[in-house]
């Protein structure tokens, strides 16, 4: 009854969102063709809105395409792109109610700022929501997040803050840093709160599920999927996260750009939302490098935006049922762990927010040296570099302990790993669930 009426008042509380979960619900009974057909018509409305809204488009494409849009005689969009030009990709100007300002992590190298309203978040909200349904989730069912991010994160500062996080029936615990004692806590406000889904960073997933096992501690049978995001997801932590909570775990790929690209099935395939985005794999310079165009997105359009990552989109259907098509990653995201002086581990996305809104930076990497010396090289006006070193050392000093020392090395590039992506940040040790 309880979880009725929670569901009711959520609902009432978030009508948007609930409104477009019910074309995604209903898109989920289209065959392939169906599909495929949906994609086509929303893709070409998308680029001809694209045009006709913005300058950016209009100078992008100096022909008028033609009305059933092949996306293969489009050019790429780059993050480079977005950065140099993002005011001129908004449709309807900057001076529009609503109008908010949000940076990537640059998990990529390339950090960036774009510009989004809350309609897109009640779309994303709405498509995690389905993806939710795939692990047994039902609205009302509740939602443990382990977020990394901590600018994500608002304290629940007033009676009305926790009561729509009551009605909501998710709870997100901050952990940008962590340590045993944490961890401890953690294992027990799940055996305490039982939630129905857990998600989070892969690594933080990882380790929480070790201290689980180790300690044998049981979790609660509320649990019913464990939901991966913002990394790559690596066999071993699924073995350890899949043991430590006895569900299975979905990874999740998306981005803050674009999110909701594809989810995986309890089979372990991953489906790409087709009614959401069109991705597309082509290869450069001997490698397979995806393009997604948000369908949903008109406030600032990204068509064929070039995501950074590698992957092949797979032929077949999946013994799942589902009609979204099947794709395959080689690299999403590759984070390391900080150690500090005092053993606490420090997640990657400290260090990434720390260059929010510092959107002259082309390219940068923080790499430990020592436990109590970290490095960063970066690619960016000198006058910058002088004044992100002289910013961020009191900073670490303050968050990391007196004795971490910031080295700041300004480069002309920054060599990509073997695997073809650039790491943004690397710790003193190999990461040992890799």
């Amino acid at each position: 009854m309880i979880k009725t009426l929670k569901y009711l008042a959520h609902r009432r509380a978030r009508p948007q969102r609930y409104r477009f979960l019910k074309p995604l619900l209903v898109h989920e009974s289209f065959n392939a063709a169906q599909l495929q057909a949906f994609q086509q018509q929303q893709f070409s409305a998308m680029v001809h809105f694209a045009r006709e809204h913005t300058a950016f488009y209009r100078r992008h494409y100096p022909q008028q395409p033609a009305a059933d849009v092949d996306a293969t005689t489009l050019p790429i969009l780059t993050k480079q792109m977005v950065i140099d030009q993002r005011d001129e990709m908004v449709a309807g100007g900057l001076d529009q109610p609503g109008l908010k300002t949000s940076h990537t992590g640059g998990s990529t190298g390339t950090p960036l700022a774009y510009y989004y309203t809350d309609e897109k978040i009640e779309r994303m909200r709405a498509g995690m929501m389905r993806s939710y349904r795939w692990a047994g989730w039902r609205q009302g069912d509740k939602v443990l997040n382990f977020w990394g991010a901590r600018h994500d994160i608002k304290r629940q500062r007033t009676l009305g803050d926790r009561l729509r996080r009551y009605v909501a029936a998710e709870q997100t615990l901050g952990a940008w840093e962590f340590n045993e004692a944490d961890l401890q806590q953690w294992a027990k406000h799940i055996r305490r709160w039982r939630p129905v889904l857990l998600q989070g960073y892969a690594s933080i997933l990882a380790e929480l599920a070790r201290f689980v096992s180790d300690n044998r501690l049981r979790m609660p049978g509320t649990i019913k999927g464990v939901f991966s995001t913002a990394e790559v997801l690596y066999d071993r932590q699924r073995s350890l996260i899949e043991t430590a909570f006895g569900c299975p775990v979905y990874n999740q790929y998306g981005c803050r750009e674009v999110p909701n690209i594809a989810t995986q099935c309890a089979h372990g395939n991953l489906h790409i939302f087709s009614d959401l985005v069109k991705l597309e794999s082509v290869p450069v310079d001997g490698e397979d490098r995806l393009l997604v165009t948000s369908l949903t997105n008109r406030l600032m359009p990204m068509i064929r935006y070039e995501l950074g990552d590698l992957g092949r989109l797979r032929e077949g259907q999946c013994p799942c049922g589902s009609p979204f098509p099947l794709l395959e990653l080689d690299v999403c995201r590759s984070n390391d762990l900080i150690v500090t002086p005092g053993g606490r581990k420090v997640y990657p996305s400290y260090f990434v927010h720390l260059l929010d809104g510092q959107s002259d930076i082309q390219h940068y990497q923080f790499r430990q040296l020592a436990l109590n010396h970290v490095q960063l090289k970066i690619c960016a006006p000198p006058a910058l570099v002088d004044r992100v070193g002289l910013i961020l050392t009191p900073q670490l000093q303050r968050d990391l302990g007196q004795d971490m020392k910031l080295s700041v090395e300004h480069v002309d590039s920054i060599p990509r790993a073997r695997s073809g992506k650039h790491r943004f940040v690397i710790g003193l040790q190999p990461d040992p669930v890799e």
